[in-house]
């Protein structure tokens, strides 16, 4: 698979955004509360009232999420994960935070790791959490199977993501400058769900928001994004400046859009809630489904 982005590129982004990035998250947090609201499915679960232990959460940020977690299960090592160095450093300096995974003190761990290359043993996390975040991974059957891999069967996986409509009149607007992409494709929420599936996750629940916000115009709508580092970070983006003819052109192809409270900027959210498989449940790999059974499960007869 061709990657669609440049990590690197990505965590370069965040990582400079980092310490403005709350001045304009508000919606990323308002998200993040709504997808937390989830959380009580883990305690009223079919196994009766219980408390995690191990509580992860991935790509998150300056640590909103992981604040909220540590507030809900005091007694739980909840650990943040973030590519970007300088989103790790922030949520660090701000939750008094520990450094690595490893410091059980019972405040919150934060470290730097990849969503597709999570740090933790098989089988370890109660809770995975990640808000916003996967909109940035191409590959959502890898990231899944990397979770399910972390999960504990019956742990609860609790993920939000940027879906189809998002900024879509922005990429409306670009799309009359140049043909070069300038808004990231976001994915459909059908894709979404069929990914959890694949993975194997247990008995997926999708949710969905759309938010409609405004602003004056479009530099402002651009300053925004870059203060959420939510920067175009495409492999085939545009290197070089979009130049002022083209920007004018988006701008006023944009103000062909204008409401009365200003210009749409359009946010579609995917909200999903699974369970962690039993071990050895199936998981689909075109359009088949294949098992996994580890080799210490498998038995063995021996010749006298």
């Amino acid at each position: 698979m061709n990657d669609v982005f440049d990590h690197r590129q990505v965590g370069r982004a965040f990582s400079r955004a980092a310490t403005h990035y709350d001045e304009a998250a508000a919606l990323q947090r308002e998200v993040g509360e709504r997808l937390a609201e989830s959380l009580s499915h883990y305690e009223d679960s079919s196994l009766g009232s219980r408390t995690p232990q191990v509580v992860l959460d991935v790509g998150c940020g300056t640590g909103h999420g992981t604040a909220l977690l540590q507030q809900r299960w005091p007694k739980a090592q909840v650990i943040g994960v973030d590519l970007a160095p300088g989103m790790a450093h922030e949520a660090q300096r701000r939750l008094g935070a520990k450094r690595g995974l490893f410091d059980f003190s019972r405040k919150p761990q934060i470290a730097r790791a990849d969503a597709t290359e999570l740090p933790l043993r098989e089988g370890s996390v109660d809770v995975l959490f990640s808000n916003l975040c996967l909109q940035w991974i191409e590959d959502l059957p890898g990231v899944f199977a990397g979770f399910r891999r972390v999960l504990k069967p019956d742990g609860l996986l609790l993920v939000s993501t940027f879906a189809q409509q998002t900024l879509m009149e922005l990429r409306e607007a670009f799309a009359t400058a140049d043909e070069a992409p300038h808004v990231s494709p976001f994915v459909d929420i059908a894709q979404f769900g069929d990914a959890l599936l694949r993975a194997g996750f247990r008995d997926p629940v999708l949710d969905r928001d759309v938010f409609r916000l405004a602003q004056p115009d479009l530099p402002t709508i651009m300053r925004e994004l870059r203060t959420l580092g939510a920067t175009n970070a495409m492999h085939d983006r545009r290197r070089a400046l979009t130049g002022r003819a083209r920007f004018a052109r988006s701008a006023q192809a944009y103000e062909a859009m204008r409401g009365a409270d200003g210009l749409p900027v359009t946010w579609e959210v995917v909200y999903a809630q699974a369970w962690g498989p039993a071990p050895g449940a199936p998981i689909r790999i075109g359009g088949m489904e294949e098992v996994r059974v580890p080799a210490s499960g498998i038995p063995i007869r021996r010749r006298l």
